[in-house]
């Protein structure tokens, strides 16, 4: 059971009425005071897509751990429109791989992408798709995790047509460039 908008509903629920259903698990644990910067530039470039999706039969749902008045509150502040859902007690995100009890993280490495890895913190980024057939039976059909992601990011499509391209050589890691849209020091101008 999810917590909604709309109250609780189930897995079979969030397909709205389609029978494909993408879920993006952002990164927010219920712990957090605000989501993930690099989670949030990944849905900066969700909202124009939902549209398009539902009309070729496809929900899209970003899924989070922090319970649903945080999730409401920084998708508001953040102007962000997509249906954000609260996995906020059941085990859908740790089902799915992308957090973490703290007994898997006093073990050093969690299991993540498809493989133990050392990991930092008790949440991860990833996207599962679902497939629901005419009977109601529900089926995992694709998962994606880490720079798995990228393809999702519009930003980093445009970086790779670029001569610097993602310029993240220096960086202390990758995305250390990234920050909330509304927390860059300056606004560029356009």
């Amino acid at each position: 059971m999810f917590d909604t908008p709309k109250g609780k509903e189930t897995l079979a629920d969030l397909f709205a009425g389609r029978s494909q259903l993408i879920v993006y698990h952002f990164m927010f644990g219920p712990d957090w005071e605000e989501g993930c910067k690099s989670c949030s530039f990944l849905s900066d470039h969700s909202d124009g897509s939902t549209v398009h999706l539902a009309h070729r039969d496809v929900t899209f749902v970003v899924v989070s751990r922090a319970p649903l008045p945080k999730l409401e509150a920084f998708k508001k502040r953040m102007g962000w429109r997509f249906q954000w859902v609260s996995s906020y007690g059941n085990d859908f995100n740790f089902d799915y791989h992308v957090s973490f009890t703290k007994d898997e993280m006093a073990k050093g490495k969690v299991y993540y992408n498809y493989g133990m890895n050392e990991f930092s913190t008790d949440e991860a980024p990833g996207l599962s798709v679902f497939y629901k057939n005419e009977a109601g039976d529900i089926f995992h059909t694709y998962s994606a995790y880490a720079r798995g992601l990228d393809l999702l990011v519009g930003t980093y499509n445009y970086l790779d047509l670029v001569p610097k391209g993602r310029d993240e050589a220096t960086l202390p890691w990758s995305m250390a460039w990234v920050r909330h849209h509304d927390k860059y020091d300056d606004v560029p101008k356009n």
